[in-house]
């Protein structure tokens, strides 16, 4: 069956999102993936742990953490206590470093990194000792394994993920282009391997009958792809950005920004109407319900088994997608699996 999630920024008190997350549950998605990021949000593990409380079934997941602000001891220990409260379907989804990291002027962590910090937290997840300088130490009341999500754009991260991990997370769209490019990576890691393997595609999501007009707030988010040099990336719905100066007005970061629509205007000093249109169109399930079923229907020909939706928001829950896409996309969706 395929697996709708959506992302839940934990931008308000935890039993508010426990109460968000449980309606979602309602409306039938399958996980909550509930973002990570210090300075910006409340706690994933603490927002996590009420809402394992106050659901049944659905799916809960990080969105992600990261092995550098937090040691692999940290994220074993904070989601083996969540998989207690929830058991069988907690996700631990894990990057390199985004918001968490990158602010504060510390590296994300690398390829190798990543790989030898899950080895670590499957060890002490599955009851396993792990060496810490002269001691070998283990996780008390460990609970068994947990899935791990890996969340990848490169075609590096891309191939780890099918080498060592449960599924994978991608942050590059739905276009057949950019989705045909990582699901081959995704494989070359794979390497035949009949395991059972996630592929779960990113995307940000609207559902609406004026896509011109809505369009505009996806402004931050193609300008942030220029930022980090997607220029490739854009050229595929005929986009070309250069590299903008950095915008200090906009606090944090322009992708993660406090006033979305200060940055709506700094950012169409770039990016136009006709380019977010555009963006829309090849990367985001923006548009109508039939619009969004095609999209994620060759999504899924091409070897989507899941979504991880987005609202275009940092600092509030995803009220409005949840009831318009589970209301009105999602019992269209599940006619596709």
């Amino acid at each position: 069956m395929i697996k709708v999630g959506v992302r839940f920024p934990p931008a308000t008190r935890a039993d508010q999102i426990a109460e968000e997350v449980r309606r979602a549950e309602r409306y039938g998605f399958d996980v909550a993936w509930i973002a990570d990021s210090q300075l910006l949000w409340r706690d994933v593990y603490a927002a996590m742990a009420v809402a394992a409380t106050r659901t049944d079934r659905i799916s809960l997941a990080t969105a992600v953490t990261n092995v550098v602000t937090r040691h692999p001891t940290v994220v074993a220990s904070g989601i083996n206590t969540v998989a207690e409260l929830a058991p069988g379907r907690v996700i631990l989804g894990l990057g390199t470093g985004d918001s968490s990291v990158k602010p504060m002027g510390i590296r994300p962590s690398k390829r190798a990194e990543l790989q030898a910090a899950i080895e670590q937290i499957r060890a002490l997840l599955s009851g396993g000792e792990w060496e810490y300088g002269e001691r070998r130490l283990r996780l008390r009341d460990a609970g068994g394994a947990v899935p791990v999500h890996i969340a990848a754009s490169g075609p590096r991260t891309l191939e780890l993920a099918g080498e060592i991990a449960d599924g994978v997370v991608t942050l590059a769209g739905i276009s057949p282009e950019t989705l045909g490019q990582t699901t081959k990576a995704v494989r070359k890691g794979l390497a035949g391997s009949p395991r059972p393997f996630e592929f779960t595609a990113g995307a940000f999501c609207k559902v609406t009958d004026d896509l011109e007009r809505d369009a505009a707030v996806l402004k931050p988010i193609c300008l942030h792809m220029a930022t980090i040099g997607g220029q490739d990336f854009l050229r595929i719905a005929g986009i070309e950005l250069a590299p903008p100066p950095h915008v200090p007005e906009v606090y944090p970061d322009m992708v993660h920004a406090e006033d979305w629509e200060l940055a709506i205007r700094h950012a169409s000093k770039w990016v136009t109407d006709e380019m977010a249109v555009r963006f829309a169109q090849t990367f985001c399930l923006f548009g109508t319900v039939n619009d969004i079923v095609e999209r994620a229907r060759k999504a899924v020909e091409l070897g989507a088994t899941g979504f991880y939706l987005r609202h275009v928001g940092n600092y509030t829950l995803p009220s409005e997608l949840i009831e318009s896409f589970g209301g009105d996309v999602l019992p269209r969706l599940r006619e596709l699996s």
